[in-house]
């Protein structure tokens, strides 16, 4: 049977037709457009199946967690999550993955390229989803709220990660120290402190930090803006969390210790407290 083979890409094909709509792929021309987003499409059957999503009818779901999807195709590819098989694996740090596109995904972030910015601050990102989903801060636009506390959130993964403070669950354990922590990320973050590795430094004056954050919140003092006042005084400071100071005017005292119930103004007050209770124990 006589093969038509694609020029570009190599991929085989039975028939002169099928190769010839397979080369509309590699022309870049999208001739279907989405009246809904304006996604554009190669072909026809793409947008159909395009527009199922704005429709928002999902007719398939899976018979292990009910989760439903818009096309076959999509339950089809998350069914494997549930088999546990993790069976595409990446070479340079040997995490794996369920899904070949997955891996793929995630080799990007190994090659350090950031092709997608964002036109308002200028952060770039390897995935074009991470830059969508960082747009949302931008639009101030949080529709996801907590049911417990009301904080509300830009993505669902946030407020996911938020409830785990309310269970009161930290699955996380430093292997150093104990302290355990409600998501991965922070445990993460803790053990560069133990670490003693300091890799974020002021070029002003030298000092090294163990975070990114820490190092611009730092950063600010040189400034010399101290956009924080006191309602009471009017002493202005360079972060909100200086705005403790306000206490000081008032017969407030929010901090508590959890042995004595003696409470305190402020949370270094209540932290040198709490030293006379572990040398009692000594």
């Amino acid at each position: 049977q006589k093969k038509y083979s694609c020029d570009e890409c190599g991929k085989d094909f039975t028939k002169a037709g099928s190769l010839k709509i397979h080369q509309l792929i590699h022309s870049e021309v999208k001739p279907y457009s989405c009246d809904e987003c304006g996604k554009d499409f190669t072909y026809a059957g793409s947008l159909k199946r395009h527009q199922l999503i704005h429709s928002g009818v999902k007719a398939y779901s899976c018979d292990e967690c009910g989760k439903s999807f818009t096309l076959a195709e999509h339950l089809k590819s998350h069914k494997p999550v549930h088999s546990g098989v993790k069976a595409y694996s990446c070479d340079l740090c040997g995490r794996s993955f369920t899904h070949a596109g997955s891996l793929k995904r995630h080799q990007l972030l190994h090659n350090g390229v950031k092709a997608h910015s964002c036109e308002l601050c200028g952060q770039s990102f390897t995935l074009a989803e991470h830059l969508k989903t960082h747009q949302l801060i931008h639009s101030g636009v949080k529709p996801y709220s907590c049911g417990l506390c009301g904080q509300s959130f830009t993505h669902p993964g946030s407020l996911k990660a938020h409830q785990l403070i309310h269970s009161g669950v930290k699955p996380y354990s430093c292997d150093l120290c104990g302290q355990s922590f409600t998501q991965a990320a922070h445990l993460k973050r803790h053990q560069l402190i133990h670490s003693g590795v300091k890799p974020y430094s002021c070029d002003l004056c030298g000092q090294s930090f163990t975070r990114a954050g820490n190092l611009k919140r730092h950063q600010v003092i040189h400034s010399g803006v101290k956009p924080y006042s006191c309602g009471f005084c009017g002493q202005c400071f360079t972060h909100p969390g200086n705005l403790k100071h306000m206490f000081s005017h008032t017969e407030e005292r929010p901090y508590k210790c959890d042995l004595c119930e003696k409470t305190f103004k402020s949370p270094h007050y209540l932290k040198s407290h709490q030293k006379i209770h572990s040398r009692k124990k000594l």
